[in-house]
């Protein structure tokens, strides 16, 4: 199951989510009314936390639906996007597919305190920090099942990677969750993943799987000393197969240097309370990747798909510095045109009065570095 059909038209008050045959999944009846305010100012922000050990086996609730701030689509939802038909972009907008922005270019090489990000598409990054190689959501497939194929290349070659220190998955959606681009990897690679999606990993035979819940944290030596691997909240679901609906839980990824750079990243999500408390929880974000695409049609896809304007506004809320989008011109999955997030992120970034430079929005395949004393920069110019 792909992203297109996910929650209800938002109603005006948050209840309990209903009791039931199945708890992991809301009745399609009533779901449509059972959207939380996304404005509303959430629980409380935990405690910071000591780091969990790594790779231990843990157990966990049959269900995660009980963190859901959206629902499940309802049958209204489903027969009103059919009536619609609002599913795909127009006919007339595919003619903007040869202009979305793509060039690759080499990776930044590895320097000590330099934070290096490259954009391989969608929610793929290759992230440089503390002397580890971090892949984010690693899709390097042409094609993700239920829909059609990727629009722009992979912007990184497999081959030109470098070795992959750390895996961070933020949901188990087929476009964040490529099966047969994780059998590439050696099965000794460190993931870490949602609490609940372990098993996935381990039947695979992968032998370094650390689940976590939100909140939760864990750390992976580096060249530089420890890098924290930080996992929390996000406004989305989870489900991969008919009958795992929200059995595993979604969310994103802050990870610090042991010189305190932060990244955040923020996988799928609407916008919502839970962007305020990050950035309350880990102060001086440097540069938050966030997602800006497949946010049409907006009244079924407001509450787990931040379109370019909840994407700046988001970015307000962490108090971060640098935006990075993603998301976007690589798999078109809703029905906007291929290069309006684009123009339009542009646009919102303007309104705020911010400097030009501390939006990155890169093409497919370019690179950007952070040095040690804070410049950001072009890795060409590197």
């Amino acid at each position: 199951m792909t992203e297109q059909a996910e929650p209800a038209e938002p109603a005006e008050r948050p209840r309990p989510l209903p009791a039931t045959s199945d708890p992991a999944v809301p009745d399609p009846v009533v779901a449509e009314s059972l959207i939380c305010d996304p404005a509303a100012p959430g629980p409380a922000v935990p405690e910071p936390t000591a780091p969990r050990p790594l790779y231990e086996i843990r157990r966990w609730p049959r269900s995660f639906a009980d963190r859901l701030t959206s629902p499940l689509p309802g049958v209204r939802a489903v027969a009103r996007l059919a009536r619609e038909g609002r599913l795909r972009p127009s006919v007339e907008s595919l003619r903007q597919i040869p202009e979305l922005p793509f060039e690759p270019g080499p990776l930044p090489l590895p320097v000590p305190g330099r934070t290096a990000l490259t954009w391989a598409g969608h929610a793929s990054w290759v992230v440089r920090i503390g002397g580890l190689t971090v892949l984010t959501d690693p899709v390097w497939s042409r094609r993700i099942l239920g829909t059609p194929a990727r629009v722009t290349p992979v912007g990184v070659r497999w081959e030109d990677l470098p070795p992959v220190d750390a895996v961070v998955i933020s949901h188990n959606h087929y476009d964040h969750l490529d099966a047969p681009t994780v059998k590439r990897l050696p099965r000794t690679t460190p993931v870490f993943v949602p609490a609940g999606l372990a098993d996935w990993f381990r039947t695979r035979g992968f032998t370094r799987v650390t689940e976590l819940d939100w909140w939760e944290a864990a750390e992976l030596p580096g060249e530089d000393g420890p890098v924290r691997f930080d996992f929390v909240p996000a406004h989305h679901w989870s489900k991969r197969t008919l009958t795992d609906t929200c059995r595993s839980l979604w969310g994103g990824w802050v990870i610090t240097a042991p010189g305190g750079r932060r990244v955040y990243f923020a996988g799928d999500t609407g916008y919502g309370h839970w962007f305020r408390q990050i950035g309350r929880r880990y102060p001086g974000i440097d540069l938050a990747l966030l997602p800006i695409g497949a946010y049409e049609p907006r009244w079924m896809l407001e509450g787990v798909h931040t379109d370019p304007e909840d994407a700046v506004r988001a970015h307000q809320d962490l108090g971060a510095r640098v935006l990075a989008p993603m998301h976007w011109s690589t798999f078109l999955l809703a029905a906007e045109p291929p290069l309006e997030p684009l123009h339009r992120i542009r646009a919102a970034w303007e309104a705020t009065g911010r400097p030009r430079e501390e939006l990155w929005d890169l093409p497919v395949g370019a690179s950007r570095v952070l040095e040690q004393g804070a410049k950001w920069g072009n890795a060409a110019h590197r």
